[in-house]
């Protein structure tokens, strides 16, 4: 029950990772890599602060806003020197690596004592007078497992409902509509550079969000917790559309949350059932590869058959 807990709590928090992707690789109709850098960022951010006593709500807080600035980053370069996201976002992640080793003064910071979300989110739940202790099939867990819960939960929900929200708004519309048709967004006098822009420092901000409370969850940062996340987020990303499809915003966003839960049961199961941890990433890469090249080879075969039909006929 421990493991399933923990578990819910992982895909939660990472959920706005996958998040962030899906809004530059579905909204926007990019890869953008600048996440693998921005990830690591809000959990360096993040235990910088707290290391230094600050509140972790205003140091989570504070990732979030670094992770804006990066992404930020390669949207300028975008605009200003006609660099093409891909390659920005390769810059930037590479810029970020040494930024972050400068901000955590070495490869690995640990959060020791520091006073962190889940710490807030136990103190509430005491405050609360709710029991110190929870039965729950025979197995009594205690009341810092669910706190932890509630907060990543509370974090997730109110951004997934901000983001949902400015989506609908008329500059979430225009930013939807410059990814979709740059050329006809151009046609209708929306410029397309600051959309793609503002699209790359809302991804980020949720992307270093995410490494912010993957940080506190886990009790430290570490200089390599970025790297290759974005694979693991467009597994989450694929998962999602499997399971909900891809028919409107609201189903969508949805998507993001249940394909990162399900994953990380999927990794949690195969994990107790004895699977080596070093061969997730390679089954993370095989799996993505396979949600985004069957698709396409079974269209290619069903318009073959329809022209052979077409042609017998």
């Amino acid at each position: 029950m421990n493991l399933l807990i923990g578990t819910l709590s992982m895909g939660f928090l990472l959920s706005l990772l996958t998040l962030g992707v899906f809004i530059t690789f579905r909204v926007m109709g990019r890869l953008d890599l600048t996440t693998d850098g921005s990830f690591g960022l809000g959990g360096a951010v993040a235990a910088a602060l707290l290391s230094a006593g600050v509140h972790p709500v205003l140091a989570t807080v504070a990732a979030a806003a670094a992770g804006w600035l990066a992404g930020a980053t390669t949207g300028l370069m975008y605009v200003v020197f006609g660099i093409d996201t891909l390659l920005g976002g390769i810059l930037v992640t590479t810029a970020l690596y040494t930024i972050q080793l400068r901000i955590m003064g070495s490869g690995n910071l640990s959060l020791g004592s520091a006073y962190t979300l889940p710490d807030v989110a136990e103190s509430a739940w005491h405050a609360l007078h709710l029991p110190e202790t929870v039965e729950i099939g025979g197995t009594s867990l205690g009341a810092g497992l669910f706190s932890s819960l509630a907060v990543f939960v509370v974090f997730v929900l109110f951004s997934i409902w901000v983001l949902a929200r400015f989506l609908r708004t008329d500059l979430g519309l225009a930013m939807r509509a410059a990814g979709g048709n740059a050329q006809a967004s151009r046609a209708l006098g929306i410029h397309t550079g600051i959309m793609v822009t503002l699209g790359l420092l809302l991804a980020n901000g949720l992307v270093a969000l995410a490494g912010a409370l993957f940080a506190q969850y886990q009790g430290f940062a570490n200089i390599s917790m970025g790297i290759g996340i974005i694979v693991t987020a467009l597994a989450c990303l694929v998962l999602g559309e499997g399971l909900l499809g891809r028919r409107g915003l609201r189903r969508q966003i949805a998507g993001t949350l249940a394909g990162t839960v399900v994953f990380r049961l999927l990794v949690a199961g195969a994990l107790v059932a004895g699977l080596p941890s070093d061969t997730l990433k390679l089954g993370t890469a095989v799996f993505v590869l396979g949600a985004l090249v069957v698709p396409a080879v079974v269209g290619r075969l069903r318009r073959r058959r329809a022209e052979r039909v077409a042609e017998g006929g």
